[in-house]
């Protein structure tokens, strides 16, 4: 048994004494027993490259699914930093059923924020909350590189039926969905930047693999490329302009959860170093090993990763029914650094984790193994890479005034 499945077996127990429902427990004590489960299968589901099937089914028991869904319409009604907290919890237990979480959440945020008046997309929260549906998301294609904001496909419409062809090169978790958030130009006559947000069904579309996942690290994500057919109805297009919903909800939420699922990977390989280091002093009569300081150092850059994160979800918060200062200059390159630091603090905390233990680190037979961790942790400068968000940003950040007090 690993050092993560004994812990939170520990939480489980504890857990265990306290008699509660799905209903009306408190968020943090029913994501502990799904990253229970989640961190015992996190082995096999690296090794084989499978879908985290038995965390995704624990994850729907405790109804965490449908937790950010209104309460009105049967979910839990979580705020995005209850959201950003399961989100660390579970990439702590296991890296891809962490992703898969935050990737399905942030796709219920724009359900949740820009379906509210749309009867379609209203039924489609209740069926989440009931049926604790499994949404994934359909952003990048052929060869836009990532680029969310320029589309190829278009819409097709015919009267009150629409359909979509699209050729993505990315749908994480595809087909193991129960639905899809997909973005397309607005038409064939449209801008590739003029852009609308679907939601699908299952029973909406088809997918034709098109591309394998056989990568590095977050493997159980089952990121696969997928040929997209759908065809549906009208109204299942989001009411709201994709440029709205990119500013206001896709790319804050994307970027405080997925933030927090790295944070998490950062911190269950500091686990294992605190616990290297614990061992190493014991067996020298309580003399530190050399690795020692970089235990220090990845002390240090997790509770800076966790500081930056938790600024950015006050921020949000604070500025999440305000339409002009969500959308501002400042807040916008705020959260898009809030990727690039923290993907690059992730990084930073699991190599310093990985030299604190050495060798034993670096095997991959060890109770203190930190290889997964490392490998994992490495997708996030990539996930929407880096140097395409601080390309991006030269004028932005040029525009924004330099702060002149601590607190501005």
């Amino acid at each position: 048994m690993t050092v993560q499945e004994v812990q939170f077996r520990d939480v489980a127990k504890q857990i265990g004494r306290i008699a509660f429902s799905p209903d009306n427990s408190s968020f943090r004590l029913r994501t502990a027993k799904v990253a229970e489960v989640a961190a015992a299968e996190a082995e096999t589901v690296d090794r084989t490259a499978c879908f985290p099937r038995k965390a995704i089914d624990a994850a729907r028991k405790e109804r965490l699914l449908g937790a950010q869904i209104p309460i009105e319409y049967g979910g839990g009604g979580a705020s995005i930093s209850e959201v950003a907290d399961m989100c660390y919890m579970l990439g702590r237990a296991c890296a891809s059923v962490g992703m898969i979480f935050a990737m399905h959440q942030t796709k219920i945020a724009c359900l949740v924020r820009h379906g509210a008046g749309s009867g379609w997309h209203e039924n489609l929260m209740r069926r989440v909350a009931a049926e604790q549906l499994l949404l994934a998301s359909s952003t990048t294609e052929g060869q836009n590189g990532g680029n969310i904001r320029f589309s190829s496909a278009a819409v097709e419409h015919a009267g009150t039926e629409i359909s979509l062809v699209r050729d993505a090169t990315v749908i994480s978790y595809g087909a193991e969905a129960d639905g899809i958030i997909t973005i397309a130009r607005r038409s064939d006559a449209a801008a590739g930047s003029d852009q609308v947000l679907l939601a699908i069904t299952r029973d909406d579309y088809t997918l034709e693999r098109t591309l394998e996942w056989e990568t590095l690290g977050m493997r159980g994500t089952c990121s696969a490329g997928f040929k997209l057919n759908f065809r549906g109805a009208a109204e299942q297009i989001f009411p709201v302009p994709y440029e709205k919903i990119h500013a206001q909800t896709m790319t804050p939420v994307a970027h405080l959860c997925w933030s927090s699922v790295w944070a998490g990977i950062a911190a269950a390989a500091v686990d294992r170093a605190q616990l290297f280091i614990r061992k190493a002093a014991r067996g020298a009569g309580g003399n530190l090993p050399p690795g020692a300081t970089h235990y220090t150092a990845a002390r240090m850059s997790l509770n800076k990763l966790r500081a930056v994160i938790a600024a950015c979800l006050q921020s949000y918060e604070a500025r999440e029914r305000d339409l002009r200062a969500i959308s501002s200059v400042d807040f916008q390159s705020s959260i898009n650094l809030l990727k690039v630091e923290a993907s690059e603090l992730a990084v930073a905390t699991v190599m310093h984790a990985m030299r604190t233990c050495g060798l034993s680190g670096y095997r991959n037979d060890t109770d203190v193994s930190i290889g997964r961790h490392l490998r994992d942790v490495l997708s996030a400068p990539i996930m929407i890479n880096n140097d395409r968000i601080l390309a991006s940003m030269g004028t932005a950040t040029l525009m924004s005034a330099v702060p002149e007090s601590l607190c501005d």
